[in-house]
């Protein structure tokens, strides 16, 4: 309904406002001095494509959510951030048909500014970068963003469902995620609680299923159980992410003998997704024949943010080139490694 002076109340990511009758959401955006380009937008719980924002016309009453990419986290990328020190031979990895060479995922939170992270990131060598979806602050649209920092045309952005305890809301927040960015490859996390940050393995295999079947295709944090993994892989994930510890904890791998029987138990790259906490254990996680190790607190909460992420980057090297060369045996006794014959 138009209000006598022309406007009509529309909910803007929870807040009410009064705009002119007949705007376009494209119209709205640059009002609130946004890109129309660089948001995605979900009026009264739809998603609308992003191509017809500019024709889509908003009636009073209508609820909007707008959000964009920040720190927390298609296009394939390859070779960017290639190693320095590159290990033996091509050992390049594959998730849902898309190539990379560097093994560390590394997130975008916690970090004391954007400059800051975009220099960690770039010492890690890393392909891929983690991101949350938020909402925009449209008090203040000319804050820096994460894109003016980490360029996604040059760095695999991979949205992650960070903070959502349902399967509902980590499908709504990836819908809005793919229309942002127009990325499938994605991060799925859904949790059990907050103390903890175990995920909740009911609410992620039904959102992965259903996900899966949108045509997304889902990087799935999980517990540290192969059976778990091996019904992620039924319905359609395209990587297993289990956990070596909780959530920021940098405890290091708790449970060592589970996730390599996750390794052994499918056909699709395992990750170690949370827990690490220093080199050795990305070392330790790569050992184990994993295809790769996330992280984000390790780095960012380091005294120098900068200079651990390149020991990482070392590490997840080091670690994935001792797996290839094959450990030697364990021994109960002494075994001398100088000849005995012609001993004086």
């Amino acid at each position: 309904m138009t209000n006598p002076d022309g406007t009509i109340q529309v909910r803007i990511n929870g807040d009410h406002r009064r705009i002119i009758a007949g705007m376009t959401i494209a119209e709205l955006a640059l009002e609130l001095g946004l890109e129309p380009t660089k948001v995605a937008v979900e009026r009264n719980l739809e998603v609308v494509p992003r191509s017809t924002l500019g024709q889509v016309v908003l009636e009073d009453g209508d609820d909007l959510e707008i959000v964009h990419f920040v720190g927390g986290g298609d296009h394939q990328v390859s070779g960017a951030n290639n190693s320095d020190h590159p290990v033996a031979g091509d050992d390049s990895w594959t998730v849902a048909g898309r190539t990379f060479r560097s093994r560390l995922i590394v997130g975008t939170g916690k970090y004391k500014d954007f400059a800051q992270n975009a220099a960690a990131v770039a010492a890690s060598g890393a392909e891929i970068v983690t991101v949350a979806v938020r909402r925009v602050n449209v008090a203040d649209p000319k804050a820096p963003m994460l894109t003016d920092y980490i360029d996604p045309k040059k760095i695999t952005y991979l949205p992650n469902t960070a903070g959502c305890y349902t399967g509902e809301e980590a499908i709504r927040t990836l819908r809005l995620a793919r229309e942002a960015g127009g990325w499938d490859l994605v991060k799925l996390e859904v949790l059990g609680e907050a103390r903890t940050l175990y995920p909740d393995m009911v609410e992620t295999l039904r959102a992965t299923e259903i996900l899966a079947k949108e045509g997304f295709k889902p990087m799935v944090y999980c517990v540290d159980d192969p059976i778990a993994a091996k019904r992620l892989e039924d319905v359609g994930a395209v990587a297993i992410m289990p956990l070596g510890a909780p959530i920021g904890s940098g405890l290091g791998i708790q449970n060592r003998v589970t996730i390599r029987l996750i390794v052994e138990g499918t056909t699709l790259p395992v990750l170690v997704d949370a827990g690490v906490g220093t080199a050795s254990e990305a070392s330790s996680a790569m050992e184990l024949g994993c295809a790769g190790v996330l992280m984000n607190t390790a780095i960012a909460e380091a005294k120098n943010p900068v200079m651990m992420a390149t020991a990482m980057k070392l590490a997840v090297e080091s670690g994935r080139l001792a797996y290839r060369a094959g450990r030697m045996g364990r021994r109960m006794y002494a075994d001398p490694s100088s000849p005995l014959a012609g001993l004086i």
